[in-house]
């Protein structure tokens, strides 16, 4: 979809459809009220009979309004004034995108842009208004051999600004609205896609296709006679029961200063994950194509920021491979050496994907990072102790997990911090090795981060589990893209200050 602002009163557009907030009880906005003296007094007469409460999820559209150049006005239900917040301001954004989709325009001006949220400014509403619309149209049906033709009808909304002087910020909002949808609709379209599809190897053509497309992206693509060379046993263990060949798949964007240290992402990516001998129940594992959305995470953010053009050096870093039981496979018990020269007691082989992220972590430090952050669907622990609302943040470097909370709460992608503290380091005890791949039934979120934290010393670090926030599932089955915004807004935050 095409977006644009403009800056103008409501009387004077010429549109398909004018997009008006009605708030409770029966309250027209300003714009409203500007409609509603031109027309004299035909938006009051109607909402006097009944029409448009202003409830949330009311919407009612009028056509031929006197004193108007519209086709259309559609009254939008913006709830009570008092209660307008981020979250309410979505959801009014849901019932316009649905209302739209069904009203045969081709295009649309709103003025939902002039509701007022507290602590939120015009280029937070219009990047929101971007991003949500692109995310309610968003649809996966490449692989259905009979498409919807019916294309979405709305192609172009211009969103109205206070003034002029905001045409600027407006624009700069909407280039960044779309650049992280583009990344978050990669990332959903690689977390949708089928094992027997998405395999490490598709992984790695989309970091190539992106130093195709980006001539400041650089893609490294490492195979298992490398990994071999690096020492990287534990990942090793891991594909050992795949006849898919592993890939670390490194990316570098080069668009700040060549003496700035670089942003380090850490992808996850398990394009499919059986629990290998330690085999997962049967219900949902068809939900385990999901676990590489830590990797798509990492190619998505690399394309919100090369669309952008940020003056800052970023560095992905994606372990990819399957978990598979096979005759060769890891067997619980197995011990192995990691990169870093610490052995680990596998005691669980669905425990992997802290496996092959310990040595990528390791492998990270040759980049002399800034910071790294890795992200994974790592635990089911973590939608038992947050459930699926927002994505846990761990670390060794409390203004690093401090950031990522304010950019979460800023771009309405948010994370909450779970403690890391030494004594659940125990947990990770062996007999037998350095350390065991598993801490026993409680606090697995954690102690799978003190895992991770074993091969982090040498820099400020963050995890980032998205397993309860990478897809949704049900009838509504899918990937969400979460947390490329998240990631594209510390970046943003980064640059700021």
């Amino acid at each position: 979809m095409e977006f644009n602002v403009k800056s103008g009163n409501p009387e004077k557009q010429r549109t398909a459809c004018l997009i008006i907030g009605v708030s409770q009880p029966r309250k027209l906005s300003r714009a409203g009220n500007q409609i509603d003296q031109a027309s004299d007094g035909f938006l009051s007469t109607i909402i006097r009979r009944g029409d448009m409460d202003g409830k949330i999820g009311q919407t009612t559209v009028l056509h031929n309004v006197p004193g108007t150049l519209a086709d259309r006005v559609m009254l939008v239900g913006c709830g009570k004034e008092r209660e307008l917040n981020e979250r309410t301001y979505l959801k009014i954004l849901d019932s316009l995108s649905r209302a739209l989709d069904n009203i045969g325009a081709m295009e649309a001006y709103s003025y939902l842009s002039d509701l007022n949220i507290k602590g939120r400014d015009i280029h937070w509403k219009v990047r929101q208004t971007v991003m949500r619309m692109e995310n309610n149209r968003y649809d996966f049906s490449q692989l259905k051999s009979l498409k919807d033709n019916n294309s979405k009808g709305l192609r172009k909304l211009v969103m109205n600004v206070p003034s002029r002087r905001d045409l600027s910020v407006g624009e700069n909002a909407i280039l960044q609205g779309n650049a992280i949808t583009s990344g978050v609709n990669l990332a959903k379209d690689l977390g949708n896609l089928p094992g027997n599809i998405c395999t490490p190897s598709y992984l790695a053509e989309q970091a190539v296709r992106l130093d195709k497309t980006f001539p400041s992206v650089v893609a490294e693509v490492l195979g298992e006679e490398d990994k071999k060379a690096l020492e990287m046993g534990s990942l090793l263990s891991v594909t050992a029961g795949s006849r898919q060949p592993a890939k670390l798949i490194c990316l570098e964007y080069r668009g700040g200063d060549s003496e700035q240290k670089a942003i380090t992402l850490v992808g996850k990516g398990v394009t499919f994950d059986s629990g290998g001998i330690s085999l997962k129940p049967g219900k949902a594992m068809d939900e385990m194509k999901y676990d590489m959305c830590g990797a798509a995470t990492v190619l998505g953010t690399f394309t919100a920021v090369a669309e952008m053009q940020l003056p800052i050096n970023l560095v992905g870093i994606i372990p990819a491979t399957e978990n598979l039981p096979d005759g060769l496979a890891t067997k619980p018990g197995d011990i192995v050496t990691s990169m870093s020269g610490q052995t680990i007691e596998i005691l669980n082989t669905d425990a992997e994907g802290r496996l092959i992220l310990c040595d990528a972590l390791t492998y990270a430090d040759k980049f002399n990072p800034d910071v790294v952050i890795d992200i994974a669907t790592l635990t089911g622990a973590c939608i038992v102790a947050l459930g699926r609302n927002p994505s846990a943040v761990l670390g060794n470097h409390s203004p690093l997990i401090n950031d990522l909370i304010h950019a979460g709460k800023s771009i309405e992608d948010k994370v909450w911090e779970l403690p890391l503290w030494d004594e659940y380091q125990d947990q990770l005890k062996s007999n037998f090795a350095d350390m065991a791949n598993i801490g026993g039934p409680d606090g697995g979120t954690i102690t799978a981060a003190c895992f991770l934290s074993r091969f982090t010393k040498k820099y400020k670090w963050a995890h980032l589990d998205i397993a309860g926030t990478a897809w949704v599932t049900g009838d509504k089955k899918g990937a969400t893209g979460r947390p490329i915004p998240l990631l594209t807004q510390y970046i943003l935050d980064r640059l700021q200050g």
